[in-house]
């Protein structure tokens, strides 16, 4: 028997948490502040993701049991020792009689595409894509985090847009509306207090000026639109290489699905992405469907839960 599962989607900005049943339906959620793993804070990461679950498992019948298996797709546990390390903090919060740790991109990859060959292109705080070949081969690219990688996800449009703010006070570059939109969304009065601001700043805080950039775009600034085309370029960069790894040529068939809060369906940069795709990874057909990757975290911890009942 199965018993219950755990699905869990720890992000930069937000962690959700889903149990379902032994059927695979889901019974009772929550939701916290993101739970991603930044360097040296494993501890940290794990105490948000249990306080996460046992808000969902509160809600339930304590007569229903230990869940037999939780699954943690994170986004910063790209190494092994990390993963190795939020598992073993996890297990000793006893919240499932088995946890498996992989990335957030692992867990989108299994709600676009359960087994079948595809690539998932994540773009949140951070960025990374992950992908399955024809062969069953897994790959991923990206996913480096905020101060060596992440290129086009939203601390990285953030931290360039606060380097405009200050070139455009200086008259290195043009006027823009970033200036003032950025300020309002910090809530400053000027751009010399970005400086303390950003150096107590978290990354996610950081990250959320990304909207900022967004909306400027939308409204017709230059500069913002240039910046999200370079997001654009950076993240279809990451589907090209593993079109050409995985499938040989970005020519071949592919399906694409794209997930996170910045390529949300019908989002500026979504927009931009899936039209620089059409040329850059020509064989690519893109999802419309939106990813749901804490589902795909529960598919992984219902496939734990058959496993531990067939030992």
């Amino acid at each position: 028997m199965i018993g219950l599962v755990i699905g869990v989607d720890a992000g930069g900005s937000r962690t959700r948490v889903a149990i379902a049943d032994a059927n695979g339906e889901t019974i009772a959620t929550s939701e916290r502040e993101g739970g991603a793993v930044r360097p040296g804070e494993i501890e940290r990461s794990a105490s948000i993701i249990a306080a996460a679950v046992r808000d969902a498992l509160i809600t339930l019948d304590p007569m229903l049991g230990t869940p037999r298996a939780l699954c943690a797709g994170v986004a910063g546990v790209g190494r092994e020792n990390e993963r190795r390390a939020l598992t073993e903090a996890l297990l000793d919060e006893s919240l499932a009689d088995e946890v498996h740790v992989v990335t957030d991109a692992e867990i989108a990859l299994a709600d676009a595409f359960g087994e079948e060959a595809g690539i998932v292109l994540i773009a949140g705080t951070g960025s990374i894509a992950h992908g399955r070949g024809p062969a069953g081969a897994l790959e991923r690219v990206g996913g480096w985090g905020p101060f060596i990688g992440d290129e086009g996800g939203g601390y990285w449009i953030a931290r360039r847009a606060l380097s405009v703010v200050t070139a455009a006070t200086d008259g290195r570059e043009p006027d823009t509306s970033l200036v003032g939109a950025i300020l309002t969304a910090a809530e400053l009065d000027e751009v010399e207090s970005l400086i303390p601001w950003a150096a107590s700043a978290s990354v996610s805080q950081i990250a959320s000026l990304a909207p900022v950039v967004v909306a400027s775009a939308e409204a017709g600034d230059l500069r913002a639109n240039a910046l999200l085309g370079l997001a654009a370029e950076e993240l279809v960069l990451h589907v090209r290489t593993l079109a050409r790894s995985l499938f040989e040529d970005e020519r071949a068939a592919v399906q694409v699905a794209l997930g996170g809060g910045l390529l949300d369906p019908g989002s500026a940069l979504r927009r931009r992405v899936e039209h620089r795709l059409k040329s850059a990874v020509p064989g690519s057909k893109v999802h419309s469907a939106p990813i749901v990757a804490v589902r795909g975290a529960v598919r992984r911890a219902m496939q734990m839960g058959v496993e531990l009942g067939a030992s």
